[in-house]
């Protein structure tokens, strides 16, 4: 029976990865803050893995947030991640048997100025500067695992996801990811017979997202297709613009209001999706059909807000 282990379990992908494997013959166990458990403290996090011995940790633990929360708090968001990271790792090779670590990495972790992202174009330039501290630092967890590999022969699949959006994310939108957050201001809009919603920008940028029950899948499922993965895009190769998930959110929640789309900020790259080359490779990607990721989103938000 395979002993898993997950960091960051009671966080957003966290609570959907547990939801995925809660029915499997398995030994689940969460190491997370809400358990008084906390990567930023080794020795702690040492003895609890040592113990637990896991076949596989998905670390999902992260110090992040949204585009102007990373920014502000730059240097807490990469120290701690940065931190956790090695924290892990150094842990982990202490176990009799090295577990397999699965990280979900994000897509802001490309060059700024890709629209199509390919993985061996990865590391060919600077993350965006809104996101240098927690792209970097994606990029840093990347170069750990492959340390760690090379020397303690520890084996991590390095999963690139596009923006994730679903069940579980925070209700405070400074703190949920950029879907999620268009969402509860949307819904905020209607509670408070607001006329017009107002979003940066003409609207027309494109961008992949990522229901988070796909998500939680894949992060199972990608692992046991190949055991050489090292880096690989889980994609569609598709987008919807900032326009039209707007207008699905509008139509789904039955706001009243006018959509306005505020052209003195910036639309920034007109495209960002990742390339899906390799995924289909390995397999035949099925994801949640968009409008029906965003009904199950908002259904979930009404019922917890």
């Amino acid at each position: 029976m395979k002993r898993i282990l997950i960091t960051g379990g009671t966080g957003f992908i966290g609570r959907n990865l547990v939801q995925h494997l809660v029915n499997q013959d398995i030994v689940l166990s969460n190491f997370s803050r809400s358990k008084n458990y906390n990567l930023l403290n080794y020795e702690s996090s040492r003895k609890f893995i040592t113990q637990f011995a896991p076949d596989i940790i998905y670390n999902l633990a992260s110090h992040g947030g949204s585009l102007h929360y990373v920014s502000k708090k730059a240097a807490n968001v990469i120290h701690d991640n940065i931190s956790m990271y090695l924290n892990l790792y150094k842990a982990a090779k202490e176990c009799k048997k090295p577990p397999v670590i699965v990280n979900p990495i994000s897509n802001c972790s490309y060059p700024g100025n890709t629209s199509v992202q390919k993985e061996e174009e990865w590391l060919n330039g600077p993350v965006h500067p809104s996101v240098t501290s927690f792209g970097s630092s994606k990029r840093a967890l990347y170069h750990i695992a492959e340390c760690y590999k090379t020397e303690h022969g520890i084996k991590s699949y390095n999963l690139i996801f596009p923006n994730a959006f679903g069940i579980y994310d925070a209700t405070d939108p400074n703190k949920t990811h950029a879907l999620d957050g268009m969402i509860l201001r949307m819904m905020k809009a209607k509670k408070e017979k607001q006329k017009e919603f107002e979003i940066w920008g003409t609207g027309s940028p494109i961008r992949e997202w990522i229901f988070s029950k796909d998500f939680a899948k894949y992060l199972v499922l990608v692992p046991n297709l190949d055991e050489n993965i090292d880096l690989i895009n889980i994609a569609q190769n598709k987008g919807y613009s900032i326009k039209e998930s707007a207008e699905i959110i509008k139509k789904i929640i039955h706001f009243p209001g006018n959509l306005v789309f505020n052209t003195k900020y910036q639309d920034g790259d007109p495209v960002k999706i990742l390339d899906d080359t390799n995924f289909k490779k390995l397999c035949s990607p099925e994801f949640t059909n968009h409008e029906v990721a965003i009904q199950e989103t908002v259904n979930y938000y009404e019922g917890v807000l």
